[in-house]
């Protein structure tokens, strides 16, 4: 299976896509839509719906994993993720892929072994996971993860854990 998952945000969206099942998972390209400050939010939507878009064409996953909606203190900050997340939900909406939410903290457990895992833990762990060269960015890392998690899902065994829920 394929699969694009996303870490949606409004200036630094982390991509990632993957191949694999439960047991082993191959990185075929991950990075980070990043959107200056100065670019309006109405651009900065359509900047992040447009590259997501540009994904899903080059990779043709079969499925997408998104992080799940997290609580924030600030009104406007969840209205700005909010947008975010729908730019990114649109654009794989209008291509007919399945689109399922993990939450942050079973994505961490995961990946880690610990719910409440920092930045800096998972994408030391998505490295050691994944073979890669190079620590990913926190971004990427994180969309890294949401793929795991995804494909961990595929085993019986774990998907009860995860609590995958479709969108």
């Amino acid at each position: 299976m394929r699969v694009i998952a996303i870490d949606p945000a409004i200036r630094n969206t982390g991509y990632a896509v993957l191949e694999g099942d439960h047991q082993k998972q191959q990185v075929l390209d991950f990075g980070v839509i990043q959107i200056p400050a100065k670019v309006p939010q109405s651009a900065a939507l359509a900047a992040i719906h447009g590259g997501i878009a540009n994904l899903i064409t080059k990779w043709q996953p079969d499925e997408t994993a998104v992080e799940g909606i997290i609580y924030v203190q600030s009104h406007k900050t969840a209205i700005t993720m909010g947008a975010a997340r729908a730019a990114t939900l649109i654009a794989a909406a209008e291509t007919g892929l399945k689109i399922y939410e993990y939450a942050p903290r079973k994505v961490k457990q995961v990946v880690t072994g610990n719910g409440s895992a920092d930045k800096q833990q998972v994408a030391f762990m998505i490295r050691a996971l994944l073979g890669l060269a190079e620590t990913p960015p926190h971004d990427a890392a994180d969309a890294l993860a949401i793929g795991i998690a995804h494909l961990t899902a595929s085993d019986p065994l774990k998907a009860a854990i995860l609590k995958r829920q479709q969108v």
